[in-house]
């Protein structure tokens, strides 16, 4: 007897269902059913894009930023007792450039040249080669004002941000100004950046600490420590050194350090490296920091654009890069982001390596290096995350301050972000550079819903 009205409103809730339907195929409105519609062709509630995007689309994100990092850094003299304008360097008293947003002198600004650079080759835009030789040059002026004084009665402190290049004494100061700089010169932007980049690569290549075994190594926050950033700080100035002076033994080194860098620091397993490696530490913390990862990958990407093909270290250090590569591929996320903490989902999303990670793995397929069909989509998709963290004034948000060295993740699940953190623009132009020459080179199409690469 209780059976019998559960039937019945069951049988009622039917019967309206149907009703409701009647009128909507009434009104020219089929309801949505499995009859009625092809429910796999609904659109999905994407957070980022998807889907093929075009070289003007990536382009105009480009020039947003530009926009943005050429207002924030003016090319201006002023005097620094008075704090007025002058009209050069030549002025009396102590000249320096004008202050910005932003420093010219330092690794992440480095890592901008080296971005302006890709942006411009990728859009064929003359403004980005314009804005490294215009900054260049005031770098080189600043130097070589304050090499003429009477520099061994200054402190360090007293020279201010060009200290790093007269002075350099770690690879911060040198490395990623280095590469930029080598590049510069080797496409003619600036006269004559020879000493100062001698300079640099005194130190890196002779001057930093290393292990016995030639690793480039710290001595901070422990004694004999690798940091994974300075696989960054050492190899493309290393390898960039060795395309300008045509000695192999910067090619070698910069072979050396990937190698010994993975054997210490490169989970096989995840296709992770870590952050952080101390000499005796067992056991070792396997702290998985996004931006770390960025800065390898895009050393190996590097060194493997200059290496020579016949050189006995190519084979590893291409099968390093690719394994690392795949193991990227395994913890991107949904929206097309990567967490602060790679393998930590609760972390996070980070932009500054979504973008680094982006162009690794874009400059990979377009060098051939890595499958189309497999990691188009996946490049893609991190262009798309980053593009939606690039403002209307250019300013690139969700970027991770400097960070030092931790071994318990609480540090880095709580770095804050900021739009200038220096670190963000870089990256970011080289991943939009890298993408536009991807989507030239292949079709990209939605097939049954999904991005899909074939091969032009």
């Amino acid at each position: 007897m209780m059976r019998t009205p559960r039937v019945l409103f069951a049988g009622v809730a039917v019967g309206l269902l149907f009703a409701k339907g009647s009128a909507a195929i009434a009104q020219g409105q089929a309801p949505r059913n499995d009859v009625t519609t092809p429910l796999h062709e609904m659109k999905p509630d994407y957070k980022v894009p998807y889907g093929p995007t075009t070289p003007e689309a990536v382009a105009e994100v480009l020039s947003r930023v530009y926009g943005f990092v050429d207002s924030s850094t003016p090319t201006g003299w002023f005097d620094v007792a008075t704090g007025l304008d002058v009209a050069g360097p030549e002025a009396p008293g102590r000249v320096e450039p004008k202050r910005g947003a932003f420093r010219l002198i330092s690794y992440e600004w480095g890592v901008t040249y080296s971005g302006m650079l890709r942006a411009g080759e990728a859009t064929g835009d003359p403004r980005y080669a314009a804005y490294v030789a215009s900054r260049l040059k005031v770098v080189d002026a600043w130097a070589r004002r304050y090499q003429a004084q009477h520099l061994s009665g200054v402190e360090n402190r007293a020279l201010g941000p060009i200290r790093q290049l007269l002075r350099p004494a770690a690879l911060d100061d040198s490395g990623a100004m280095a590469a930029a700089m080598i590049k510069a010169t080797r496409e003619n932007l600036v006269p004559d950046l020879r000493p100062w980049i001698d300079n640099y690569l005194t130190w890196v290549a002779t001057k930093e600490f290393r292990l016995t075994d030639g690793t480039l190594a710290r001595n901070r926050p422990q004694p004999n420590t690798l940091w994974l950033d300075d696989l960054y700080m050492g190899v493309p100035a290393l390898s960039q050194m060795g395309v300008l002076t045509g000695d192999v033994k910067y090619f070698d080194d910069s072979v050396n350090q990937v190698k010994q860098y993975a054997a210490r620091m490169f989970n096989k397993e995840l296709g992770l490296f870590m952050h952080g490696w101390v000499q005796g530490m067992e056991p070792h913390p396997q702290i998985h920091w996004a931006r770390a990862n960025g800065w390898a990958i895009i050393a190996m990407s590097e060194l493997l654009d200059v290496l020579p093909a016949d050189h006995p270290g190519r084979p590893a250090v291409m099968e390093i890069y690719r394994a690392h590569a795949a193991g990227l591929a395994r913890v991107q996320g949904g929206m097309g982001f990567w967490h602060q903490l790679l393998n930590r989902n609760d972390s996070y999303l980070e932009t500054s390596a979504t973008a680094m990670f982006t162009y690794a793995i874009a400059h990979g397929v377009n060098k051939g290096w890595l499958d189309p069909l497999a990691y188009g989509p996946m490049a893609l998709l991190g262009w798309h995350a980053v593009s939606t963290k690039v403002n209307a004034l250019g300013q690139v948000e969700g970027t991770c301050v400097g960070t030092g060295m931790a071994f318990d993740p609480a540090f880095y699940y709580y770095r804050p972000t900021h739009v200038f953190a220096a670190h963000g623009y870089g990256p970011t132009l080289m991943a939009g550079g890298e993408i536009i020459d991807l989507i030239k080179r292949h079709r990209v199409e939605i097939n049954d819903s999904s991005t899909q690469f074939y091969r032009r």
